[in-house]
């Protein structure tokens, strides 16, 4: 049974223009792991409040809440989305709560690209402003990001490793994600197993998918790996490369170094004879005979057969 995206009336009327995939609203399946109790009654006390109007405010009076869903996206993509709220206004309202410590102030539960946008533009927000507990705000939050499905899976690994070290409880965190618990728990890992300035400096990397993201804890993980990323990531140039782009570079450059082996020249043993039979090698470690079938063609067996003696006698020699 499908239920209605949470605020999805709160659109301003129609309009030919679109705010790309941040104005998208949409049926979205309730979870089989949905909890219910306290978080079931949150969505329907939030569905309660969708009758309430909007507001137009001053975007310099809205904050950004302790824990955000996003990271900052590539300065291309958010300029072309910007141009469009300039051309054709604001079609979707953000979600805000009064602040719940200063006075006069509001906190955002989403819609930071929109009002970033708005704010460049020099126009008022259009704002659902709601009386929004902490877990309140983060199931909005994340019931907006299911619609859109469209944060990335780092995004989401930082956004539920930050909910959880503020405190949040896992119910609430896996209700925002719409994660049972073992996803919930490979998202935190992948998280909480990467330098965080790291991440922040890739960016979403939205091609970039969770394998990748293990393998790059683990080359990070090698001494100087970490220091030498933040190295690169700082350069002009790599930069000024998109979020996935900038993922690969790190990802090459940490890469472990194959071990090169140190070829060692094979000895040749000659026979009184003058027949070239064998030839070895040694390191520290192990001494490599290697028979020449050509030259001796039954040496090789006969060494072998005679093994088990030729050993007995060394043994007797060290007594």
């Amino acid at each position: 049974m499908a239920r209605k995206h949470l605020l999805s009336d709160l659109k301003a009327p129609a309009s030919s223009s679109t705010e790309f995939d941040e104005a998208r609203a949409a049926d979205v399946p309730t979870p089989q792991y949905a909890p219910r109790g306290a978080i079931g009654a949150v969505s329907r006390s939030i569905e309660a409040l969708k009758s309430q109007g909007l507001s137009e405010l001053d975007p310099e009076l809205i904050d950004a809440p302790s824990v955000t869903d996003r990271l900052d996206e590539d300065g291309a993509q958010f300029e072309e989305f910007a141009r469009n709220i300039r051309e054709n206004g604001q079609q979707v309202p953000i979600l805000v709560r009064p602040h719940p410590t200063v006075e006069g102030r509001y906190q955002i539960a989403y819609g930071r690209r929109r009002l970033r946008a708005v704010k460049a533009a020099g126009l008022k927000v259009k704002a659902a402003i709601r009386n929004l507990t902490d877990d309140e705000l983060v199931l909005a939050q994340g019931q907006e990001n299911s619609a859109r499905q469209d944060l990335s899976f780092i995004e989401r690994a930082l956004y539920a490793a930050q909910l959880e070290a503020s405190g949040y409880q896992r119910p609430v965190i896996m209700a925002a994600l719409a994660v049972d618990k073992s996803n919930l728990s490979r998202l935190i890992q992948a998280a909480t197993q990467l330098p965080d300035d790291v991440i922040r400096l890739i960016g979403a990397a939205p091609k970039t998918g969770r394998d990748r993201w293990y393998e790059l804890s683990s080359r990070l993980a090698a001494e100087g790996a970490a220091e030498k990323a933040r190295a690169l990531l700082s350069t002009s140039e790599v930069g000024s490369l998109g979020s996935d782009e900038r993922f690969v570079r790190v990802f090459d450059a940490v890469a472990p170094k194959k071990s090169k082996k140190e070829k060692v020249q094979a000895d040749v043993w000659q026979a009184d004879d003058g027949v070239k039979a064998a030839s070895f090698r040694q390191d520290k470690r192990t001494l490599t005979l290697m028979i020449d079938k050509k030259a001796a063609p039954e040496f090789g067996e006969y060494l072998m057969s005679a093994l088990p003696e030729i050993y007995a006698s060394f043994k007797k020699s060290k007594q």
